[in-house]
Protein backbone atom coordinates (compact mmCIF):
# COMPACT_ATOMS: atom_id res chain seq x y z
CA UNK A 1 0.00 0.00 0.00
CA UNK A 2 1.28 3.38 -0.72
CA UNK A 3 1.05 6.55 0.91
CA UNK A 4 0.61 9.91 -0.87
CA UNK A 5 1.67 11.43 1.71
CA UNK A 6 4.70 11.63 4.82
CA UNK A 7 3.09 10.62 8.39
CA UNK A 8 2.98 13.15 10.35
CA UNK A 9 2.87 13.97 14.44
CA UNK A 10 -0.51 14.12 14.82
CA UNK A 11 -1.27 10.45 12.81
CA UNK A 12 1.29 9.01 15.29
CA UNK A 13 -0.11 10.39 18.32
CA UNK A 14 -3.73 9.82 17.35
CA UNK A 15 -2.57 6.14 16.39
CA UNK A 16 -0.87 5.46 19.67
CA UNK A 17 -3.78 6.44 21.54
CA UNK A 18 -6.28 4.80 19.68
CA UNK A 19 -4.32 1.31 19.82
CA UNK A 20 -4.84 1.27 23.89
CA UNK A 21 -8.57 2.21 23.74
CA UNK A 22 -9.15 -0.37 20.67
CA UNK A 23 -7.35 -3.06 22.58
CA UNK A 24 -9.74 -2.50 25.84
CA UNK A 25 -12.95 -2.32 24.14
CA UNK A 26 -11.93 -6.08 22.64
CA UNK A 27 -10.99 -6.93 25.54
CA UNK A 28 -13.99 -5.46 26.93
CA UNK A 29 -15.99 -7.25 24.66
CA UNK A 30 -14.91 -10.53 25.67
CA UNK A 31 -15.25 -9.87 29.40
CA UNK A 32 -18.89 -9.52 28.35
CA UNK A 33 -18.80 -12.80 26.46
CA UNK A 34 -17.52 -14.84 29.19
CA UNK A 35 -19.49 -13.35 31.78
CA UNK A 36 -22.71 -14.57 29.62
CA UNK A 37 -21.69 -17.58 28.75
CA UNK A 38 -20.70 -18.55 32.37
CA UNK A 39 -24.28 -17.21 33.30
CA UNK A 40 -27.01 -19.79 34.01
CA UNK A 41 -30.14 -19.09 31.89
CA UNK A 42 -32.22 -16.17 33.73
CA UNK A 43 -29.62 -15.31 36.39
CA UNK A 44 -25.99 -14.16 37.19
CA UNK A 45 -23.73 -16.82 38.18
CA UNK A 46 -22.03 -15.20 40.91
CA UNK A 47 -19.46 -18.10 41.54
CA UNK A 48 -18.49 -16.87 38.32
CA UNK A 49 -18.31 -13.36 38.63
CA UNK A 50 -15.79 -13.57 41.81
CA UNK A 51 -13.56 -16.18 39.95
CA UNK A 52 -13.21 -13.40 36.73
CA UNK A 53 -13.27 -10.81 39.33
CA UNK A 54 -15.75 -9.12 37.27
CA UNK A 55 -18.88 -7.77 38.63
CA UNK A 56 -22.17 -6.11 37.17
CA UNK A 57 -22.15 -3.06 35.32
CA UNK A 58 -23.29 -0.11 37.36
CA UNK A 59 -25.76 1.41 35.42
CA UNK A 60 -26.06 4.62 36.87
CA UNK A 61 -22.59 4.61 36.20
CA UNK A 62 -23.25 4.11 32.38
CA UNK A 63 -26.20 6.61 32.25
CA UNK A 64 -23.35 9.49 33.39
CA UNK A 65 -20.99 8.28 30.67
CA UNK A 66 -23.67 7.68 28.09
CA UNK A 67 -26.10 10.94 27.97
CA UNK A 68 -22.47 13.22 29.24
CA UNK A 69 -23.81 13.89 33.18
CA UNK A 70 -21.51 17.24 33.23
CA UNK A 71 -22.57 18.32 36.89
CA UNK A 72 -21.83 15.00 38.19
CA UNK A 73 -18.41 14.67 36.42
CA UNK A 74 -17.74 18.19 37.86
CA UNK A 75 -18.63 18.33 41.30
CA UNK A 76 -15.96 14.72 41.48
CA UNK A 77 -13.10 15.86 39.57
CA UNK A 78 -10.65 13.32 41.65
CA UNK A 79 -12.92 10.84 39.73
CA UNK A 80 -11.25 11.34 36.18
CA UNK A 81 -7.58 11.00 37.14
CA UNK A 82 -9.12 7.60 39.25
CA UNK A 83 -11.19 6.37 35.94
CA UNK A 84 -7.48 6.94 33.93
CA UNK A 85 -5.61 4.67 36.20
CA UNK A 86 -8.59 1.67 36.05
CA UNK A 87 -8.11 2.09 32.18
CA UNK A 88 -4.20 1.43 32.22
CA UNK A 89 -4.71 -0.74 34.66
CA UNK A 90 -7.32 -2.62 32.47
CA UNK A 91 -9.67 -2.73 35.62
CA UNK A 92 -12.28 -5.52 35.07
CA UNK A 93 -14.89 -3.92 36.16
CA UNK A 94 -14.32 -0.35 34.63
CA UNK A 95 -13.89 -1.77 31.46
CA UNK A 96 -17.57 -3.32 31.57
CA UNK A 97 -18.85 -0.59 32.92
CA UNK A 98 -17.64 1.59 30.16
CA UNK A 99 -17.84 -1.19 27.46
CA UNK A 100 -20.30 0.81 24.62
CA UNK A 101 -17.97 4.45 25.56
CA UNK A 102 -15.10 2.08 24.54
CA UNK A 103 -16.81 0.47 21.56
CA UNK A 104 -18.36 4.28 20.35
CA UNK A 105 -14.47 5.41 20.39
CA UNK A 106 -13.15 2.58 18.49
CA UNK A 107 -16.02 2.62 15.78
CA UNK A 108 -15.04 6.50 15.28
CA UNK A 109 -11.17 5.93 14.74
CA UNK A 110 -12.23 2.94 12.49
CA UNK A 111 -13.95 6.02 10.51
CA UNK A 112 -11.00 7.82 10.26
CA UNK A 113 -8.76 4.97 9.34
CA UNK A 114 -11.23 4.48 6.38
CA UNK A 115 -10.98 8.40 5.53
CA UNK A 116 -7.59 8.03 5.33
CA UNK A 117 -7.39 4.57 3.04
CA UNK A 118 -9.84 5.90 0.86
CA UNK A 119 -7.94 8.88 0.31
CA UNK A 120 -4.18 8.92 0.88
CA UNK A 121 -3.62 5.92 0.01
CA UNK A 122 -3.58 3.92 -3.85
CA UNK A 123 -5.28 0.53 -2.10
CA UNK A 124 -8.40 1.49 -3.52
CA UNK A 125 -8.89 3.20 -7.46
CA UNK A 126 -10.14 6.32 -8.61
CA UNK A 127 -11.74 7.69 -11.78
CA UNK A 128 -12.47 11.08 -13.40
CA UNK A 129 -16.46 13.13 -12.26
CA UNK A 130 -18.32 13.00 -15.65
CA UNK A 131 -21.23 15.02 -15.76
CA UNK A 132 -24.89 14.14 -17.77
CA UNK A 133 -27.57 16.75 -17.18
CA UNK A 134 -30.17 13.96 -17.85
CA UNK A 135 -28.65 11.34 -15.21
CA UNK A 136 -28.19 14.20 -12.94
CA UNK A 137 -31.89 15.28 -12.56
CA UNK A 138 -33.29 11.78 -13.30
CA UNK A 139 -31.44 10.83 -10.22
CA UNK A 140 -32.53 13.84 -8.02
CA UNK A 141 -36.39 13.94 -9.37
CA UNK A 142 -36.28 9.91 -8.37
CA UNK A 143 -34.97 10.85 -4.88
CA UNK A 144 -38.03 13.15 -4.66
CA UNK A 145 -40.29 10.61 -6.29
CA UNK A 146 -39.49 8.55 -3.49
CA UNK A 147 -39.32 10.19 -0.57
CA UNK A 148 -42.85 11.88 -1.31
CA UNK A 149 -44.18 8.23 -1.77
CA UNK A 150 -42.34 6.91 1.35
CA UNK A 151 -42.12 9.75 3.78
CA UNK A 152 -44.73 12.84 3.55
CA UNK A 153 -45.38 13.44 6.98
CA UNK A 154 -48.34 15.97 8.43
CA UNK A 155 -46.88 17.26 11.44
CA UNK A 156 -49.08 18.66 14.16
CA UNK A 157 -46.77 20.77 16.66
CA UNK A 158 -47.57 23.14 18.94
CA UNK A 159 -45.18 26.46 19.95
CA UNK A 160 -43.54 26.00 22.97
CA UNK A 161 -44.14 29.61 23.71
CA UNK A 162 -47.83 30.52 22.56
CA UNK A 163 -49.20 27.02 22.10
CA UNK A 164 -50.49 28.01 18.70
CA UNK A 165 -50.20 25.52 15.68
CA UNK A 166 -47.33 24.62 13.60
CA UNK A 167 -45.06 28.16 13.33
CA UNK A 168 -43.40 29.68 10.44
CA UNK A 169 -39.67 27.74 9.52
CA UNK A 170 -40.57 24.90 11.84
CA UNK A 171 -37.71 22.28 12.88
CA UNK A 172 -39.11 20.00 10.86
CA UNK A 173 -39.11 22.37 7.88
CA UNK A 174 -35.90 23.50 8.05
CA UNK A 175 -34.48 20.19 8.34
CA UNK A 176 -36.31 19.34 5.23
CA UNK A 177 -34.76 22.18 3.99
CA UNK A 178 -31.20 21.50 4.82
CA UNK A 179 -31.97 17.92 3.15
CA UNK A 180 -32.34 18.93 -0.55
CA UNK A 181 -30.26 21.40 -0.34
CA UNK A 182 -27.96 19.00 0.77
CA UNK A 183 -28.35 16.61 -1.58
CA UNK A 184 -27.94 18.78 -4.97
CA UNK A 185 -24.88 19.83 -2.63
CA UNK A 186 -23.10 16.14 -2.52
CA UNK A 187 -24.60 15.74 -6.22
CA UNK A 188 -23.03 18.74 -7.67
CA UNK A 189 -19.18 17.60 -6.20
CA UNK A 190 -19.90 13.75 -7.12
CA UNK A 191 -20.67 14.93 -10.51
CA UNK A 192 -19.29 18.44 -11.35
CA UNK A 193 -22.14 19.47 -12.46
CA UNK A 194 -20.95 23.14 -12.59
CA UNK A 195 -23.90 24.49 -14.59
CA UNK A 196 -25.47 24.62 -10.84
CA UNK A 197 -22.70 26.51 -9.31
CA UNK A 198 -24.88 29.57 -8.73
CA UNK A 199 -27.48 27.62 -7.38
CA UNK A 200 -25.14 26.22 -4.67
CA UNK A 201 -23.83 29.08 -3.51
CA UNK A 202 -27.12 30.73 -2.73
CA UNK A 203 -27.47 27.39 -0.65
CA UNK A 204 -24.64 27.65 0.97
CA UNK A 205 -25.76 30.96 2.64
CA UNK A 206 -28.95 29.67 3.34
CA UNK A 207 -26.80 27.06 5.60
CA UNK A 208 -25.34 30.10 6.95
CA UNK A 209 -28.49 32.11 7.57
CA UNK A 210 -30.32 28.92 9.34
CA UNK A 211 -27.77 28.28 11.57
CA UNK A 212 -28.26 32.56 12.69
CA UNK A 213 -31.99 31.54 12.88
CA UNK A 214 -31.84 27.97 14.77
CA UNK A 215 -29.63 29.98 17.26
CA UNK A 216 -31.31 32.80 17.56
CA UNK A 217 -34.83 31.18 18.02
CA UNK A 218 -33.04 28.85 21.00
CA UNK A 219 -31.29 31.53 23.19
CA UNK A 220 -34.58 33.85 22.33
CA UNK A 221 -37.03 31.41 23.82
CA UNK A 222 -34.81 29.05 26.10
CA UNK A 223 -33.06 31.97 27.51
CA UNK A 224 -29.73 28.93 28.07
CA UNK A 225 -26.98 31.29 27.65
CA UNK A 226 -25.07 28.68 29.89
CA UNK A 227 -21.26 27.61 29.36
CA UNK A 228 -22.54 24.09 28.99
CA UNK A 229 -25.00 24.50 26.23
CA UNK A 230 -22.42 27.23 24.46
CA UNK A 231 -19.51 24.10 24.93
CA UNK A 232 -21.77 21.31 23.52
CA UNK A 233 -22.58 23.92 20.68
CA UNK A 234 -19.25 24.36 19.57
CA UNK A 235 -18.27 20.53 19.74
CA UNK A 236 -20.60 19.60 18.01
CA UNK A 237 -19.45 22.05 15.15
CA UNK A 238 -16.00 21.50 15.88
CA UNK A 239 -14.67 17.47 17.25
CA UNK A 240 -15.69 15.79 13.87
CA UNK A 241 -13.92 18.44 11.71
CA UNK A 242 -10.80 18.99 14.55
CA UNK A 243 -10.06 14.81 14.05
CA UNK A 244 -10.06 15.12 10.48
CA UNK A 245 -7.53 17.75 9.95
CA UNK A 246 -5.20 16.04 12.36
CA UNK A 247 -5.85 12.55 10.56
CA UNK A 248 -5.83 13.81 6.57
CA UNK A 249 -3.16 16.90 7.73
CA UNK A 250 -5.74 19.33 5.88
CA UNK A 251 -6.58 22.88 7.20
CA UNK A 252 -9.31 23.68 9.22
CA UNK A 253 -10.43 26.31 6.49
CA UNK A 254 -10.80 23.66 3.96
CA UNK A 255 -13.75 23.01 5.41
CA UNK A 256 -15.35 26.11 5.23
CA UNK A 257 -18.81 25.57 6.10
CA UNK A 258 -17.36 24.46 9.76
CA UNK A 259 -15.82 28.02 10.49
CA UNK A 260 -19.12 29.79 8.73
CA UNK A 261 -21.07 28.19 11.22
CA UNK A 262 -19.16 28.53 14.14
CA UNK A 263 -18.94 32.65 13.63
CA UNK A 264 -22.61 32.44 13.31
CA UNK A 265 -23.06 30.76 16.30
CA UNK A 266 -20.98 33.29 18.28
CA UNK A 267 -22.02 36.24 17.13
CA UNK A 268 -25.49 35.36 18.10
CA UNK A 269 -24.26 33.84 21.29
CA UNK A 270 -22.52 36.96 22.15
CA UNK A 271 -25.28 39.41 20.85
CA UNK A 272 -27.99 37.48 22.41
CA UNK A 273 -26.43 37.13 25.81
CA UNK A 274 -25.08 40.92 26.10
CA UNK A 275 -27.95 42.10 28.72
CA UNK A 276 -29.94 39.34 27.85
CA UNK A 277 -32.46 39.92 30.65
CA UNK A 278 -33.58 42.55 28.26
CA UNK A 279 -34.56 40.72 25.62
CA UNK A 280 -38.13 41.05 25.92
CA UNK A 281 -38.05 44.41 24.78
CA UNK A 282 -38.55 45.04 20.54
CA UNK A 283 -36.38 47.94 20.73
CA UNK A 284 -33.04 45.98 22.53
CA UNK A 285 -33.62 43.50 19.85
CA UNK A 286 -33.78 45.38 16.90
CA UNK A 287 -30.39 47.29 18.27
CA UNK A 288 -28.95 44.13 18.72
CA UNK A 289 -30.18 42.82 14.85
CA UNK A 290 -28.72 46.26 14.17
CA UNK A 291 -25.56 46.14 15.40
CA UNK A 292 -24.80 42.20 14.26
CA UNK A 293 -25.92 43.88 10.19
CA UNK A 294 -23.08 46.31 10.91
CA UNK A 295 -20.47 44.10 12.20
CA UNK A 296 -21.30 42.02 8.87
CA UNK A 297 -20.82 44.88 6.50
CA UNK A 298 -17.33 45.27 8.36
CA UNK A 299 -16.30 41.78 7.97
CA UNK A 300 -17.68 42.19 4.39
CA UNK A 301 -15.48 45.37 3.77
CA UNK A 302 -12.40 43.32 4.47
CA UNK A 303 -13.29 40.69 2.26
CA UNK A 304 -13.83 43.22 -0.45
CA UNK A 305 -10.27 44.59 -0.16
CA UNK A 306 -8.60 41.20 0.59
CA UNK A 307 -10.33 38.48 -1.02
CA UNK A 308 -12.96 39.69 -3.30
CA UNK A 309 -10.62 41.22 -5.58
CA UNK A 310 -8.75 38.59 -6.61
CA UNK A 311 -10.23 36.63 -9.68
CA UNK A 312 -13.86 35.07 -9.15
CA UNK A 313 -16.19 33.82 -11.07
CA UNK A 314 -18.68 36.78 -12.15
CA UNK A 315 -21.56 35.81 -10.25
CA UNK A 316 -19.63 35.73 -7.23
CA UNK A 317 -19.18 39.42 -7.59
CA UNK A 318 -23.24 39.86 -6.81
CA UNK A 319 -23.98 36.96 -4.83
CA UNK A 320 -23.15 38.41 -1.17
CA UNK A 321 -25.78 41.49 -2.28
CA UNK A 322 -28.47 39.00 -3.81
CA UNK A 323 -28.01 35.86 -2.03
CA UNK A 324 -31.18 36.67 0.59
CA UNK A 325 -33.15 37.32 -2.21
CA UNK A 326 -33.85 33.67 -3.49
CA UNK A 327 -34.05 33.06 0.66
CA UNK A 328 -36.71 35.50 1.43
CA UNK A 329 -38.77 34.11 -1.78
CA UNK A 330 -38.66 30.21 -0.56
CA UNK A 331 -39.44 31.11 3.09
CA UNK A 332 -42.29 32.85 1.95
CA UNK A 333 -43.48 30.22 -0.97
CA UNK A 334 -42.69 27.46 2.03
CA UNK A 335 -44.50 29.08 4.73
CA UNK A 336 -47.92 30.40 2.40
CA UNK A 337 -50.30 28.71 4.49
CA UNK A 338 -50.20 26.99 7.98
CA UNK A 339 -51.61 23.86 5.96
CA UNK A 340 -48.68 23.76 3.87
CA UNK A 341 -46.30 24.66 6.17
CA UNK A 342 -47.07 21.46 8.09
CA UNK A 343 -45.97 19.16 5.50
CA UNK A 344 -42.49 17.55 5.15
CA UNK A 345 -40.58 14.73 3.57
CA UNK A 346 -39.17 13.05 6.74
CA UNK A 347 -36.74 11.50 4.36
CA UNK A 348 -34.80 15.01 3.77
CA UNK A 349 -35.44 15.58 7.21
CA UNK A 350 -33.61 13.38 8.31
CA UNK A 351 -30.64 13.42 5.79
CA UNK A 352 -30.63 17.63 7.32
CA UNK A 353 -30.03 16.12 10.52
CA UNK A 354 -26.48 15.24 9.97
CA UNK A 355 -25.51 17.77 7.00
CA UNK A 356 -22.41 18.74 9.00
CA UNK A 357 -21.23 14.71 8.74
CA UNK A 358 -22.26 14.01 5.36
CA UNK A 359 -20.42 17.26 4.35
CA UNK A 360 -17.23 16.10 6.14
CA UNK A 361 -17.56 12.96 5.10
CA UNK A 362 -17.67 13.29 1.39
CA UNK A 363 -14.45 14.36 0.44
CA UNK A 364 -12.80 11.74 2.31
CA UNK A 365 -14.30 8.13 1.35
CA UNK A 366 -16.92 9.17 -1.91
CA UNK A 367 -14.71 11.51 -2.86
CA UNK A 368 -10.63 11.61 -3.54
CA UNK A 369 -8.27 14.51 -2.74
CA UNK A 370 -5.38 12.73 -2.39
CA UNK A 371 -3.30 15.12 -0.68
CA UNK A 372 -3.28 17.76 1.90
CA UNK A 373 -5.49 20.77 1.49
CA UNK A 374 -6.36 19.68 -1.97
CA UNK A 375 -9.82 19.65 -3.55
CA UNK A 376 -11.72 16.46 -4.32
CA UNK A 377 -10.96 16.42 -8.15
CA UNK A 378 -11.42 12.35 -8.55
CA UNK A 379 -13.91 9.78 -7.55
CA UNK A 380 -13.69 6.79 -5.43
CA UNK A 381 -13.51 3.66 -7.52
CA UNK A 382 -14.51 0.23 -6.66
CA UNK A 383 -16.26 -1.10 -9.37
CA UNK A 384 -13.89 0.53 -12.40
CA UNK A 385 -15.66 0.99 -16.01
CA UNK A 386 -18.89 1.14 -14.60
CA UNK A 387 -19.66 4.10 -13.53
CA UNK A 388 -22.77 3.94 -12.00
CA UNK A 389 -22.77 0.65 -10.42
CA UNK A 390 -19.74 2.35 -8.42
CA UNK A 391 -22.23 5.38 -8.06
CA UNK A 392 -24.22 3.16 -6.34
CA UNK A 393 -21.80 1.18 -3.90
CA UNK A 394 -19.56 3.88 -2.64
CA UNK A 395 -23.16 5.88 -1.95
CA UNK A 396 -24.25 2.96 -0.12
CA UNK A 397 -20.95 2.78 2.02
CA UNK A 398 -21.20 6.34 2.35
CA UNK A 399 -24.06 7.09 3.61
CA UNK A 400 -23.67 3.73 6.32
CA UNK A 401 -20.21 5.14 7.34
CA UNK A 402 -21.88 8.61 8.43
CA UNK A 403 -24.80 7.52 9.85
CA UNK A 404 -22.06 6.32 12.86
Amino acid sequence: MKISEPITPGQVSLLLGFIPIFAAWVYAELLEYWKNSSSSPGRTSDASLVGLDISPPIEEAKIQLLEGDLSAASSKPHKASASLLRFFLMDKDFLLENRLTLRAISEFGAILACFYICDRTNLLGESAKNYNRDIFLFLYFLLIIVAAMTSLTVHHDKSPVSGKSIQYLNRHQTEEWKGWMQVLFLMYHYFEAKEIYNAIRVFIAAYVWMTGFGNFSYYHVRKDFSLARFAQMMWRLNFFVAFCCIVLDNHYMLYYICPMHTFITLMVYGALRLLNKYNEHGSVIAVKITACFLVIILIGYFWYEYVYKLDKYTYNAYHPYTSWIPIIVYVCLRNITQQFRGYTLTLFGWLGKITLETYISQFHIWLRSEGPDEQPRMLLSLIPNYPMLNFMLTTAIYITVRRY
